[in-house]
């Protein structure tokens, strides 16, 4: 099943993706069950999909504007260096343990809007990534058991303010600035995924390929992400782990390469579908 968030008619919602369609789960599958991450906490794909069985879409996806994923995710948690393509271009040493910092949910953006330039930088860079979405919390999660906790996957783009990243050893700074985000266009569930390690990820500037790699390239798997966190942190149904990025990043070439207004940038998974986004001045974006 494919998910999404969106607004319509001023409302916030949520919904089944299907062939030629949205069909509406808002407020239909419970009380108070009125976004993604409710419903996720709730339990509930099982009777979506008996809902969702043989109905006709309420509306079209042009009828709506899509919201991030999970527009209102309590933790995004972000893993840097994942990639030995990656660490190997910015010259950091192996680490034995996955490299953690966090992304504030009012930093993210939906499939079609633009990310943002600052007004106090020119140096927005790409990364494409795999998201984790999670379904059934816990603390302490054994890796044999972390693919439990999935509730699905989604393409998302990592925008990073590099020298704001730069400003101290934390990479907090570079990390969130607001319409940085990029998260959808919808979360699929792991049965239409199956193999995660077989999806291949793709970013592409203006049409042309900056990264590429496959999942099964991750230093830290998803099991030992989930595992890891999880010691640290409880997770809990909507919260959202970013896997990290491949090589090929605009700060690391020769010259650098960011991202700059009028251009287009495109995070394509295999299954998950193509996050793209336009890329706007911060000055041209209405408050």
């Amino acid at each position: 099943m494919k998910l999404m968030s969106f607004v319509r008619l001023g409302k916030c919602g949520f919904g089944a993706l299907v062939d030629d369609g949205i069909i509406d789960l808002t407020d239909r599958l419970g009380s108070g069950i009125n976004s993604l991450k409710t419903f996720l906490a709730a339990d509930l794909l099982d009777a979506a999909v008996a809902f969702v069985a043989g109905r006709r879409p309420d509306f079209t996806v042009a009828d709506v504007t899509l919201l991030p994923v999970i527009p209102d995710a309590g933790k995004i948690l972000c893993v840097g260096l994942n990639y030995e393509t990656h660490r190997a271009e910015t010259k950091r040493p192996d680490n034995q343990h996955p490299t953690m910092f966090t992304r504030y949910a009012d930093s993210q953006i939906a499939h079609g809007q633009p990310m943002i330039v600052p007004t106090v930088s020119d140096r927005l860079d790409f990364e494409g990534e795999m998201a984790v979405i999670i379904g059934r919390g816990g603390r302490s999660i054994p890796e044999d058991k972390a693919l439990s906790h999935v509730a699905g996957y989604a393409c998302y783009n990592d925008g990073t303010i590099r020298d704001w990243q730069r400003h101290t050893h934390q990479f907090g700074p570079g990390k969130t600035f607001p319409g940085t985000g990029g998260f959808g266009p919808y979360l699929v569930t792991p049965d239409e995924v199956g193999d995660y390690t077989k999806l291949s990820i793709k970013t592409r500037l203006n049409g042309e390929i900056m990264q590429s790699a496959t999942l099964a390239d991750l230093i830290f798997p998803v099991e030992r992400l989930i595992s890891y966190i999880s010691t640290y942190t409880p997770l809990s149904a909507g919260d959202v782990i970013l896997t990290g990025t491949p090589g090929g990043v605009g700060d690391r070439r020769e010259p650098p390469l960011y991202m700059k207004a009028g251009d287009v940038i495109e995070v394509e998974i295999s299954k998950l579908g193509q996050l793209v986004n336009p890329i706007a001045g911060e000055a041209a974006i209405a408050p």
